[in-house]
């Protein structure tokens, strides 16, 4: 579910130490320094060139035309029904064939020589340090614009007015925003050495595997031949799951078996239902929402596996067939919003004329009913909150403890933070102007333009006091244990408590309060990349910045483009792909947070009140671990479980669908376990080569297929474009249910 954000824990392995080359002695076999972390020292070189061109015509270029392609394709496959995330490892590797071309083919003359102004278009080699501000520019178009999802709930869902310079304002200053908290933490959360970022590794490990020396075995192919032949063939085969055979985005077989039967369609439907032996062949539905499988390491997936199998195939079934919350009277995996007897629910009759909940109305309409997945999804949200803060305490209190101590004394520098100490550093005023101009922006926005946002100015004065207090402790768990706790549910419970009836407002207030922490860590982040790669701050400032906004800029033009020229965009009764599944449960979350309000949904005037205590079932989970950890400490496997992510495994649920977990576990399974046992010289080789290959050509023809053929709306009408095959896989059980499409039952 939107609402419990665990992506980022689950899909940022480390490469494996042993294949790593130690840098920590010299040739002649004296010691020299190194990060005191070990896996640092394993992957990350002590070595630095500052001659290096940074701020070359290739870099500007190609981190212009990454970060543009990345926006515009990521927000172009977001509305679909299997949204495509496309990572900056893509560009990562795309750029370099490219960056060596330019090198090799535009000339090197020299523009005003002497002066200076003096510049060459072709400075040299392509290097290492242009590639990885071209990976900054990219990882600015990576994943999605969170702000787009107000815009289109405004304009989509409740059909109400919101400008384009008014949605572009929000769009700007929530990605911006975290600059000026990034900064003013960025000597606790980049410089020390203790703050290591396990993340960064990853693409760390990248760079130095695709600009080592590349030498192709006999018989075999160079990364970037693999790459070619791979792209080729994720170009080429989209064009079946995304036109001709669409039904293989989820073959759910065992409803062809059973036509009739809304059980069997309830418990086959990788869509609609619970997914049992589904099947998605598509790697969009593979990798749609939690990332790469070949990204996961196996630890981390195999605990996704448990926690989706219990939630799925125990806790939802037990749940249903009880009738929890007359679960039976409403389909049984569904995000919609529901009356009492099943019905869709008309939210537009519970908004009066000034855009603002009518009790009234509501108490005629009858209370609002959720399906027993959607309130268990709220359920787990809540538990994975309070399990990751109480794993973190116990797992590494401690070690945070301590290493958040060392990094607040600026003599222990590892060799890393010395190195960059010849840099011209960012001044701090830098980021305080960011931070003053992008609070009295969003104050100005929000009281001048306050029939379209709602939110009062000390909303967002609240929204950014939670940000910026939230910033360190979260950032310091982030850089130690790569765990990423959100702010997402506790800034809709906030407002919702304090501002409730005003929807616009308690989306604006979670984003300000939810997305800004998120950028400052995802700044932090980069920085220290930057700084394991030592790129000039000033330089990546201004790369960051300069990405932020365009990405910004194409992420909005292209939301507002396809919201202006898809009839029927979002309609989830259609057949069509445009079903935006995210935006839909960001729409729902915005009617039970902010239209009606957590009081009467989850408080004393609502029907969920029993959820709560979720909050407290995940904070005993960890507990529970912890002791069996310490009651057998030479059960090493009893540590690798972690609450959090188990927990949390369906957090993603909806708008991800069964069918995107069960075929990214299989795919997790064979790569994390399989090929990487049996075979890491060729998981080491190849693995993250044929993830970046697989998004780029899914991409590319996804693109190509809207343009040459969805513009114009050519289809083909068979029944392998039937989606999923299921048509009664969303139909109640319970007697008497009157559905439209549903059969009675008796």
């Amino acid at each position: 579910m939107e609402e419990a954000d665990s992506s980022d824990q689950i899909t940022s392995p480390l490469l494996p130490t042993s294949t790593l080359r130690d840098e920590s002695s010299s040739s002649n076999g004296e010691e020299v320094e190194n990060s005191p972390i070990k896996q640092v020292a394993l992957t990350v070189s002590t070595s630095d060139d500052p001659t290096l061109p940074v701020l070359t015509f290739r870099m500007w270029f190609l981190g212009t035309l990454s970060c543009v392609l990345l926006s515009f394709l990521n927000q172009f496959f977001w509305y679909r029904t299997e949204p495509l995330s496309i990572t900056a490892i893509s560009a990562q590797i795309a750029v370099v064939p490219l960056g060596q071309l330019m090198a090799a083919k535009i000339t090197d003359r020299v523009f005003f020589r002497g002066s200076r102004w003096e510049f060459s278009l072709n400075p040299g080699p392509f290097n290492v340090k242009e590639h990885v501000l071209i990976t900054i520019f990219a990882n600015s178009g990576a994943g999605t614009v969170y702000a787009i999802h107000i815009v289109t709930a405004v304009k989509i869902f409740y059909q109400k007015h919101i400008s384009f310079s008014v949605s572009l304002i929000v769009v700007i200053t929530t990605q911006v925003l975290g600059f000026g908290w990034a900064g003013i933490y960025r000597r606790y959360l980049v410089e020390p050495a203790a703050m290591w970022w396990p993340a960064n590794l990853v693409q760390v490990s990248l760079f130095r595997a695709l600009h080592e020396k590349d030498e192709r075995e006999k018989g075999g192919v160079s990364r970037t031949q693999f790459f070619v032949i791979a792209f080729i063939c994720s170009f080429a085969y989209y064009i079946f799951p995304g036109y001709l055979f669409q039904m293989l985005t989820s073959i759910s077989w065992i409803c062809w078996i059973f036509p009739q039967s809304i059980l069997v369609q309830q418990l086959g439907s990788g869509l609609h239902g619970l997914g049992i032996a589904a099947v998605g062949l598509d790697w969009s539905s593979i990798s749609s929402y939690l990332g790469s499988p070949l990204a996961s390491p196996w630890f981390a997936t195999a605990n996704v596996a448990v926690g989706f199998f219990i939630i799925m195939y125990v806790v939802t079934p037990i749940s249903y067939w009880c009738n929890f919350y007359d679960a039976k009277v409403f389909p049984i995996f569904s995000e919609d919003l529901f009356t009492g007897s099943g019905q869709i629910y008309n939210i537009s009759s519970i908004i009066d004329s000034s855009f603002h909940f009518d009790d009234a109305a509501y108490q005629r309409q009858g209370q609002l009913h959720l399906s027993t997945f959607f309130v268990m999804t709220y359920g787990v949200g809540f538990a994975a909150l309070t399990a990751t803060i109480v794993h973190v305490i116990l797992f590494h209190g401690r070690e945070i403890w301590e290493q958040s101590k060392s990094s607040f004394k600026e003599k222990e520098k590892d060799i890393h933070t010395k190195l960059m100490s010849k840099y011209r550093q960012v001044p701090e005023w830098w980021f305080w102007s960011i931070l003053v101009g992008n609070v009295a922006l969003t104050i100005f926005a929000c009281e001048y333009y306050k029939e379209q946002l709602q939110l009062p100015w000390w909303g967002v004065i609240l929204a950014c006091a939670i940000a910026i207090f939230f910033t360190l402790p979260i950032g310091i768990i982030t850089a130690i244990t790569n765990q990423t706790p959100g702010l997402n549910i506790i800034t809709e419970y906030i407002i919702g408590y304090i501002y409730p009836g005003y929807p616009v407002a308690n989306m604006c207030f979670k984003v300000y309060g939810y997305i800004s922490m998120t950028q400052a860590i995802t700044f932090l982040q980069d920085f220290k990349l930057g700084h394991y790669m030592k790129i000039p701050p000033r330089t990546m400032f201004m790369a960051q910045v300069v990405g932020t906004l365009i990405a910004a800029l194409v992420y909005l033009s292209t939301a507002w483009w396809l919201m202006e020229t898809i009839p029927g965009i979002c309609d989830q009764s259609s057949d069509s792909v445009w079903t935006c599944p995210g935006d839909h449960v960001f729409y729902d979350a915005s009617v039970v947070w902010g239209l009606i309000g957590p009081r009467k949904m989850f408080g004393n005037q609502g029907l969920y009140g029993a959820v709560n205590w979720f909050f407290l079932g995940g904070a005993v989970a960890p507990l529970l671990v912890w002791a069996a950890a310490k009651a057998f400490p030479g059960q090493e496997w009893i540590r690798l479980i972690n609450m959090p992510i188990l927990i949390g495994a369906c957090g993603q649920m909806p708008p991800a669908t069964a069918v995107n977990y069960t075929s990214w576990i299989i795919l997790g399974f064979l790569s994390g376990f399989v090929v990487f046992r049996y075979r890491p010289e060729l998981w080491q080789r190849y693995n993250y080569v044929l993830s970046g290959a697989l998004d780029a050509g899914l991409a590319f023809m996804g693109v190509l297929l809207y343009l040459c053929l969805g513009l114009e709306d050519i289809g083909i009408e068979w029944w392998g474009n039937n989606l999923d095959g299921c048509p009664y896989a969303s139909c109640p059980s319970a007697p008497g249910v009157v559905v439209q499409g549903c059969p009675v039952m008796s």
